[in-house]
Order: structure tokens, then sequence, then C-alpha cells
């Protein structure tokens, strides 16, 4: 685990920590955590706190990754239209069958090459191929899945892909929040942050008890504060 240094910075991590979970964890403005936290008494400014956003979401995302289970066997691969500064963009994600974000990329094309890039990312990132591979028809999976040599069973179909369908809807209430995603670089970065606070945070409440609850909240909070540790 990589500790991070607050070093040269005017406030505590505890109140660091707590700005960047507010951004990354609810669907939030930076105007909006500047709000929350004058509420009890702290004067950051919003561009103060986008700093603390650029600066420690990647490292905070890559030590949340590591404190992560290995994901399931299942993955389901989609794509999603993003307009970046009037040009028609492709969002490509991958999640497994527990609702995981397994990684994602922005691309200007959605074709073999582009199918090829995010499934050669994912094999090298998780460090195994996936059992079962579900996606929608679009027949550049197929393609890049022969060229990889892959044996998972693959299934196609719209409604067989509905966990990554649901996915989006995460990525779309926070482009509509920041107004579009301002370019490409911007986009992935942001995305692989939230993403990596969503999967510790998510704890599909719903489908357990109030009990379970309690206890997931207290080990998503555990990684959470093993994840930011000062050095």
């Amino acid at each position: 685990m990589q500790p991070i240094s607050y070093a040269r910075h005017q406030f505590p991590p505890e109140i660091i920590r707590h700005a960047v979970w507010l951004y990354l964890r609810f669907t939030l403005s930076y105007r909006d955590v500047e709000e929350l936290l004058a509420e009890r008494g702290l004067d950051v400014s919003y561009e103060t706190i986008r700093r603390w956003v650029d600066k420690f979401g990647s490292a905070y995302a890559r030590n949340l990754r590591r404190l992560r289970p290995r994901p399931a066997g299942t993955w389901h691969l989609d794509e999603m239209v993003v307009s970046i500064h009037g040009r028609r963009m492709y969002l490509w994600r991958a999640v497994d069958s527990e609702g995981e974000i397994l990684d994602m990329l922005v691309q200007p094309r959605r074709d073999k090459p582009a199918a090829l890039r995010l499934m050669r990312k994912l094999l090298k990132k998780q460090g195994f191929a996936p059992k079962v591979l579900v996606t929608d028809k679009l027949r550049s999976y197929g393609a890049a899945g022969r060229e990889l040599r892959l044996t998972a069973q693959h299934e196609q179909g719209l409604r067989r892909n509905n966990r990554a369908e649901n996915s989006h809807q995460v990525v779309r209430r926070r482009e509509r929040k920041m107004q579009r995603f301002k370019s490409p670089g911007s986009a992935q970065r942001f995305l692989a942050s939230h993403a990596a606070v969503h999967n510790t945070f998510n704890l599909e409440r719903h489908l357990i008890s109030r009990r379970t609850l309690r206890l997931f909240r207290a080990a998503a909070a555990q990684q959470w504060q093993i994840a930011t540790a000062a050095a």
C-alpha cells in the first residue's frame, strides 16, 4: 500500500480526505462540497477542492483497487456515447456479475481495435481471463475475442447485458452534474477515481439486512482509511 503525502498543505489530512470522498462518492459539484464544508465551519474554496481531487483522487483509487477482492469470472462489456467538446466519443466499460466496475476506456471509435484495446487492458489489469463474456450484438467484441484467443463463453443480447446497461446510469448522473466532460483525458482520470470509490461504497443496501449493511459500511470505511493514510 502506497502511503499518501499531505506535506505542504494548509488543511489537515482528515479534511482533505473528507472533501475528496464527498465529491467522488456523491453526485456533487465542487461548489456543493464547498457549501457542505462551510456548514461545518470550514472555509475552503471550490478551486482548492478541485485541486485536491486532481492531486489525491488517482492515488486514493490506486490504493482502493489493491484492497478489493478478485472480481467474478463473468464480465459484462458495453459502450456508451459521451459528448466531449461537441465531439462524439465512446466510453467503453466493463463490470463483473456483481456490479464491480473493472475498467473503462474513453475512445473515439466503436470498432474492433477499440474493443481490442479494452480487452487487452482488462486482461493485463485483472491478471486472469473471464469464464463468461456478456456483450451486446456489436460484432467488434467477438472479433477482438477471437484475436486474443479467449476461450470464455460469449453471450450476446441486449437484456443479457442489463448489468452493464444499469451501471451506465451512475456515469450519466455525473456527466450531467459536471455539465459534460471537458476532455477525454480528464474524463478518463475522473471516472477511474470515481469507479474505485463507487466499488468500495456501493453496498446494494436493498439486497441486504440492516445488520449486514452496518458491517459492510464499517468495512468500506476501514478500506478508505487504509487507502488514504498519511505517510
